[in-house]
């Protein structure tokens, strides 16, 4: 108990003042191919370290996206060694999935490696697309045995719901249905690399090819996807598109200040593209996997997320067996992958209570 407080209090600072850690950039092995990593520790210490490994999202920049480093870094600070491994095809904007299992066996290899990290089982963490794919890949039968819990900061659940909130902006939680403005990140990832698997779309790849290179602009120069700053390169590539094409490029990519309009192809467009998600990668939905997991899982998500909806880290734990420990906590304090912050002071310190407490129970669960 007393060790975890410490560990939390260890990060929050960490996280707040900046952390004074150790920096290695490393190699891993994944199926015969050497991959960088990061390995992050703290400067003093005794003793071996609780080991963690930490995957990010679909993003151009990579292990090095800065709340990605800034949580790496307070994570070592708490008194841990991570290690976060660069995913290429993730940064290429890939998802991917089947590459989620080597990666994290190679992450594992690596830890098991060091002297300075205490042999045994270690922590999993995943941002964003990484949550869920952090989960499915600790049902692995040569991972669950090493992996002590899973962590997922703004993960989804099910792959349909949240392309539909994408692209309408709604989303429902026990019969009753939100609407936010959403990002069109996600949906500019997932169609530029599903679009033409959609019976009857199978000749639009150039309309994917422009959602690629807006979804690779906004995220290799740190623009959020809903910026008014995109509009002019929507222009350009719109205007390079065949006139017939045009409208299904709106339907994805419409001027920042546009309105939902079309809500009905909307939907229907959420239906096909997961169809075509499930058929290409069926470990894209987690949703049915959620039933055979077997490890502890810790579910984090940002209440005023716009690019998954945190009714989906609350549908994840609901998809979870009864006997399997889960925790999900809903916060203020942070969106997808930024700070956010409540209007009020007194707000804060309630936030700032549930975090740490939830933070204290991660934590004390990896050595």
């Amino acid at each position: 108990m007393l060790r975890s407080v410490v560990r939390t209090v260890r990060y929050a600072r960490g996280w707040k003042n900046g952390s004074a850690v150790s920096l290695h950039e490393i190699k891993i092995e994944r199926g015969g191919t050497s991959l960088p990593a990061t390995f992050t520790s703290p400067t003093s210490y005794r003793g071996a370290l609780p080991g963690w490994i930490v995957l990010g999202g679909i993003t151009r920049m990579g292990r090095f996206h800065p709340q990605l480093v800034r949580f790496a870094h307070a994570l070592a600070a708490s008194g841990a060694g991570v290690i976060v491994p660069e995913v290429p095809e993730w940064r290429d904007l890939r998802p991917a999935p089947r590459v989620t299992v080597p990666t994290v066996r190679a992450a594992v290899h690596a830890l098991d490696a060091r002297p300075d990290v205490r042999a045994g089982k270690f922590g999993l963490i995943g941002f964003s697309f990484g949550g869920p794919q952090a989960a499915i890949a600790a049902n692995h039968e040569e991972l669950s045995e090493r992996i002590a819990c899973v962590v997922s900061f703004g993960g989804y659940c099910d792959i349909e719901r949240t392309l539909r909130c994408q692209l309408t902006g709604l989303y429902e939680w026990q019969g009753v249905t939100r609407r936010i403005a959403p990002d069109p990140y996600g949906r500019w990832v997932l169609a530029s690399n599903y679009l033409t698997e959609i019976p009857g779309y199978e000749d639009a790849a150039d309309v994917a090819a422009a959602l690629r290179r807006l979804a690779w602009t906004a995220s290799e120069q740190r623009v959020p996807a809903w910026d008014p700053r995109l509009d002019v390169l929507k222009g350009e590539l719109r205007a390079g598109l065949a006139p017939r094409r045009q409208a299904l490029f709106d339907l994805f990519a419409p001027l920042a200040a546009s309105p939902v309009t079309r809500r009905e192809e909307s939907e229907r467009m959420a239906i096909d593209l997961a169809g075509a998600c499930r058929r290409s990668e069926p470990l894209l939905d987690p949703a049915p996997e959620l039933r055979r997991m077997r490890v502890p899982i810790y579910l984090f998500h940002g209440r005023g997320d716009r690019l998954v909806p945190y009714t989906e880290s609350l549908r994840f734990k609901q998809g979870l067996s009864d006997g399997l420990a889960a925790n999900v906590t809903v916060t203020g304090l942070f969106a997808h992958s930024a700070d956010d912050r409540p209007p009020s002071v007194p707000a804060r310190l309630r936030e700032g209570l549930i975090f740490f407490r939830a933070l204290q129970r991660m934590l004390g669960s990896v050595g």
